[in-house]
């Protein structure tokens, strides 16, 4: 079954694909989604609907304070007064005057351990290994994913709970974990914040925590090692994850219970059946949207389809007015969902047409 899709809005935005192929899309609960882009040596935050409306100026900019640095997931606060950015060898919160507020130092990513370093803060070790940093909900606490300085020759990482006024640490959670990289995303409850551990070839972890004021409560998914976490939306109290290689969707509560299953099977009978792309989630409370871009070698077959958000049963592929769109896609959980044109630098918002 095709579903059309009818095109809702349209801008030119350079650097706009990490928010259909990275970490650029801001959406927390009650809020209007954030584009947080990378220009140069400053972090830019949008209103996403009012750059969708005309309106190209920025919440807020923030420099760099690693301009060599690259990597890393960072955080924009809810209110744009301040930025948290993960470093290789800190966590540094920076004002909208480009001041530094506080600094929270832990070992470095560099994969060599016991490297030596130079006085120069701005020298960057070899390597990709990097961590993340999110801002809760209510602007108070700071969840970073860091390295310890190893002791003894081990390595150590962990997941820390910082006061967002001062980096005071207020908790610690040790983790068994190798990272290349990761990723953190807070539920809609407001509550409990979650943890996804990219290891490369040796899987995926994910972790939930919760801090309460005085304790860190934290689980994490062993039954689903392997697995990406990839959205969550305020009328579901679970989340949704995708198999790293693209296996199935799987809908879970959020203790990890899986609720709905799927695996890409498009209607088509296929020796090969393709895989789901590692990006999929929620287009209002009953649609999920997901996509076989990467494994589908028929170009000219649709790409995109869409789930229903508490079976996963697939409802159908989406057809679009001006043919196939060869993008990812990022949903907005407001019933649109986003695609990216990168010969075009176009940002594009699509819905289902009635």
């Amino acid at each position: 079954m095709s579903i059309n899709a009818h095109l809702r809005d349209s801008v030119r935005l350079p650097g706009g694909r990490a928010l259909v192929n990275g970490f650029a899309l801001d959406s927390r609960g009650g809020m209007t989604p954030r584009a947080i882009l990378r220009n140069g040596h400053e972090l830019e935050a949008y209103d996403l609907y009012e750059v969708f409306a005309g309106d190209s100026a920025p919440l807020a900019v923030f420099p760099l304070p690693w301009p060599g640095w690259e990597h890393g997931v960072h955080s924009v606060s809810p209110d744009s007064r301040f930025a948290v950015f993960s470093g290789q060898r800190a966590v540094r919160a920076v004002g909208v005057g480009g001041e530094t507020l506080w600094e929270y130092r832990h070992g470095c990513w560099g994969p060599e351990i016991g490297h030596p370093h130079s006085v120069d803060e701005q020298q960057v070790c070899r390597g990709f290994e990097s961590g993340s940093c999110r801002i809760s909900d209510d602007g108070r606490q700071v969840w970073a994913h860091v390295v310890l300085e190893p002791e003894a020759g081990q390595w150590q990482e962990c997941w820390v709970v910082l006061d967002a006024r001062d980096g005071r640490e207020l908790a610690r959670l040790p983790l068994e974990s190798a990272a290349s990289g990761s990723h953190q995303l807070s539920h809609p409850d407001g509550t409990h914040m979650g943890l996804c551990i990219g290891m490369g070839q040796d899987g995926i972890l994910i972790h939930w925590g919760r801090w309460d004021g005085v304790r860190l409560t934290s689980w994490d998914h062993e039954e689903s090692t392997d697995r990406i976490l990839s959205d969550v939306h305020p009328k579901h109290p679970g989340f949704l994850t995708v198999e790293h290689y693209g296996a199935d969707l799987r809908l879970h509560a959020l203790d990890g219970t899986v609720l709905a299953e799927r695996e890409p099977d498009t209607g088509e009978d296929d020796e090969d059946t393709p895989c789901w792309d590692h990006l999929c989630g929620f287009v209002d409370a009953d649609t999920v949207i997901a996509s076989t871009l990467d494994s589908d070698e028929d170009t000219d077959r649709a790409r995109h389809w869409l789930l229903d958000a508490r079976t996963l049963e697939i409802r159908g592929c989406v057809t679009y007015p001006g043919g196939r769109v060869d993008s990812y896609v990022t949903a907005l959980g407001d019933g649109t969902w986003l695609t990216y044109d990168d010969r075009t630098e176009t940002l594009h918002r699509w819905a289902v047409r009635d």
